[in-house]
């Protein structure tokens, strides 16, 4: 239906029609369902309880402060600070989260009337009743038109985007948190390194003792050839374990330098301490993670429930089991009939000179009503689609879940167990110690001989090393645990902008 200056009723009639159709809107509904939380059988409480701490004091992860200050090394905060900033899989996330945000935007867009405006001017020729006229019409018009939201389309449209976006900004917080959790893990490693190599140092210069007393005894012919090669032997396997160490170094600092955005070449991470400088290592000082100058926090993992709230992943996978449920309303209020609202209003002349005078306007008034009567079921297609989607999200969702109580008590475990494994490898070394330095006096004595000796160094460097191990595995279930736990974070931090 058109409504033209020459047929339109006067405005008063019109006061009756724009209050029914206010109330029209008013009365209409969202089609499709209303968002609910998907339902999960969650446990009351983690089946690890975690494992003793050994720091005494240690700080607490929570939402008030970075997690990675909780380990007390300024090293390792720099580092971070650097790769929010810099790194690139950030920015990344930062960008998809901007373009998120713009898309719901632009569904909210769809609420208000679209408004555009036109001029032109024709020439053109006509012949009436044998009388040919050629003229020129001016033009300048205002048009908008406006389809309202009977049925909730745009509203459910709005809605996805929503949660679209939230679910765009937890995937920007569980990168920072990868990132973050990555970078920890690769610096703690390479502190564990430098730990191993004063291991090394220390182990090297004591072997290389050895040889210049068995080289002493033998130019004193007071033991074999063998006794001296042994100790070679030994002196040099030593230091070939010492050099990969430094193939591994060399490869967590590029790891390092990529994760804060910067290249391999220009990016150095100096030792703790000077090789040569470092005292030998003692039991303590190859379980503790105060050797690193660093302290394994406590990381309170709460409830399994708030799990739910406290990861990043989580929370974006039931954001987006949200979209896709308003996305199920988009697709049935295509059932719908849509009214579109139109109006006009311009002025139209064969000159320039008369183009604003009264005679020249024009303008018009409109409503169009449109219903899909046969479509081959495309609508019906679509529907099942969305209701398909939504399911596929809400399995998305409950996998992440349980995916996310299974880390933490991955991490729980292994926690505790490496606590118990720290302690008796602890033990293991003392004893082993004991024993090189039992079996050295012994063959200085002359009452062992030297294979007994090299027997006794093997078994104490590969304890004091595996202390070493156990202690950097201890660093990594600790990172590896916070990053089950969300780091701190919480869901509410996506609503405030993240």
């Amino acid at each position: 239906m058109v409504l033209s200056s020459a047929n339109l009723p006067s405005r008063r009639a019109f006061a009756p029609t724009a209050i029914a159709l206010a109330a029209l809107l008013l009365a209409g509904c969202a089609v499709g369902p209303d968002y609910v939380r998907p339902q999960m059988d969650v446990p009351t409480a983690y089946k690890e309880t975690g494992g003793p701490w050994k720091t005494a004091t240690p700080q607490v992860i929570d939402a008030d402060h970075p997690w990675w200050e909780a380990y007390g090394d300024s090293t390792l905060s720099a580092l971070i600070v650097q790769a929010n900033a810099a790194n690139q899989n950030i920015r990344q996330a930062e960008a998809q989260y901007r373009q998120a945000q713009a898309i719901a935007a632009a569904a909210r867009a769809n609420f208000f009337p679209t408004v555009g405006l036109n001029a032109g001017a024709t020439r053109g020729q006509s012949n009436s009743t044998g009388t040919v006229k050629l003229g020129t019409t001016d033009t300048l018009g205002l048009s908008a038109s406006w389809e309202p939201d009977l049925w909730g389309a745009v509203r459910r449209s709005v809605e996805a985007g929503t949660a679209s976006a939230q679910a765009s900004a937890d995937d920007l917080a569980g990168a920072r948190l990868s990132i973050q959790t990555t970078l920890a893990q690769d610096y703690l490693q390479v502190r564990v390194i430098d730990l191993q190599r004063d291991l090394y140092a220390s182990t090297t210069a004591a072997y290389a003792k050895a040889l210049e007393l068995t080289q002493h005894q033998y130019a004193a012919g007071t033991v074999l050839r063998s006794d001296v090669a042994l100790a070679e032997s030994q002196l040099k396997t030593a230091q070939a374990q010492a050099v990969d160490l430094e193939a591994q170094r060399s490869q967590l600092e590029h790891a390092i330098a990529v994760l804060t955005g910067q290249a391999p070449a220009s990016f150095s991470l100096p030792p703790l301490d000077s090789a040569s400088a470092a005292p030998p290592p003692t039991a303590e000082s190859l379980s503790s993670a105060a050797a690193l100058h660093v302290q394994l926090p406590v990381t309170p993992t709460g409830l399994p429930s708030e799990l739910l709230e406290r990861r990043p992943d989580i929370a974006g996978a039931e954001r987006r089991v949200q979209a896709a449920n308003a996305n199920i309303g988009v697709a049935k209020a295509a059932y719908f009939p849509q009214i579109v609202l139109s109006a006009t209003g311009g002025f139209s002349a064969g000159n320039l000179a008369s183009l604003f005078n009264t005679p020249s306007r024009v303008w018009s008034l409109g409503a169009a009503l449109a219903q899909t009567v046969f479509d081959g079921g495309l609508r019906k297609e679509h529907s099942d689609q969305a209701v398909a989607a939504y399911d596929v999200s809400v399995a998305q969702y409950k996998q992440t879940v349980l995916a996310g109580f299974q880390q933490v008590e991955d991490n729980l475990a292994t926690l505790r167990v490496l606590d118990g494994e720290s302690g008796l490898q602890a033990d293991a070394v003392r004893a082993a110690q004991l024993a090189e330095r039992l079996a050295l006096s012994q063959y200085r004595a002359g009452t062992a001989t030297y294979l007994s000796v090299v027997t006794a160094q093997q078994l104490s460097l590969t304890n004091q090393r595996t202390a070493a191990q156990v202690l950097g595995r201890q660093l990594a279930a600790s990172v590896a645990l916070i990053a089950a736990t969300g780091g701190g974070w919480t869901a509410a931090q996506t609503n405030s902008g993240n």
